[in-house]
């Protein structure tokens, strides 16, 4: 059945007469004519009774039949009609792959523009940091490094690495990378870029004493200020670096870790994930 030929049929049926139902659909009178017969032509048998004169047409039991059930399919074709518009418009869902430096310093930003633009967004966030970084179930991935396979991807930022100690460790300036020969320090676990760092060390024949290493941030530099040694960490992750701490370059300089973000490969981004895109980027 053709959807036009139920919306005229509901059309008549709700004003009584083909030329108030022509005027409510913006259609012609015989074009109303022509597509009442068509869908009596497609059931097989009247859905009106047509008493003429100006006495309002009236629905047969076949009519009525069609009507009811036509109606549930125009409510359908509206709500998926809605539902695309609203899609088209920046709602739905999206899930987006993070971790820690990012989550703490990029996504605050880019999630409150995101959801004041597009209030019933659904965003999703999920912190992992695999050594193999998958993009699996995910709309987009933000992951430090380029991601191997079937990914589009576009680069962010480059973020330094920083040395930092307490306050009067080191003199004012760049430290000499050969001052982490032998030092107590404290890491992040060696995965991700942190096993780019440490074989960076070994070939400049750099070999610290790791006394402790944690996945967060805030425990790294907590335990800097402790005492417990110093640490060298991307400048994202210094976002909350306490007073008492300072923050040095390195000489010569860790080349920076390069931040990415990703999404599969020959697949049609929604337009949510469109717009984090560019949000992202600016």
């Amino acid at each position: 059945m053709d959807l036009r030929h139920l919306a005229t049929l509901d059309a008549v049926a709700a004003e009584g007469t083909f030329g108030r139902a022509a005027e409510r659909l913006g259609y012609t009178q015989s074009a109303v004519s022509q597509q009442v017969a068509a869908l009596e032509k497609t059931v097989g048998g009247a859905v009106f009774d047509r008493p003429g004169g100006p006495r309002p047409v009236r629905l047969t039991p076949l009519g009525e039949v069609v009507l009811a059930h036509g109606r549930e399919l125009l409510a359908r074709a509206a709500a998926t009609e809605d539902a695309v518009e609203r899609f088209k418009a920046g709602e739905g869902r999206i899930d987006i792959g993070t971790f820690q430096s990012v989550t703490n310093v990029i996504l605050p930003a880019v999630v409150r523009r995101l959801l004041a633009e597009h209030p019933r967004a659904d965003v999703r966030l999920s912190e992992e940091e695999p050594d193999q970084p998958g993009i699996e179930g995910l709309d987009l991935l933000f992951y430090d490094g380029r991601l191997d396979g079937d990914v589009e991807q576009v680069k962010i930022r480059d973020d330094p690495y920083r040395l930092v100690a307490p306050r009067g460790r080191f003199p004012g300036g760049p430290v000499p990378l050969e001052a982490l020969h032998d030092a107590q320090m404290v890491a992040q676990p060696p995965i991700c870029d942190q096993a780019r760092v440490e074989r960076l060390y070994a070939e400049a024949g750099i070999v610290p004493r790791i006394v402790f290493r944690t996945s967060d941030n805030r425990g790294v530099l907590s335990m800097v200020r402790a005492g417990l040694g110093v640490a060298v960490l991307p400048e994202l992750a210094l976002d909350q670096c306490p007073d008492d701490l300072v923050a040095h370059d390195l000489d010569p300089a860790l080349p920076p870790r390069e931040i990415y973000l990703a999404w599969p490969a020959n697949r049609t981004l929604a337009p949510l994930a469109t717009r984090f895109i560019e949000l992202v980027r600016a």
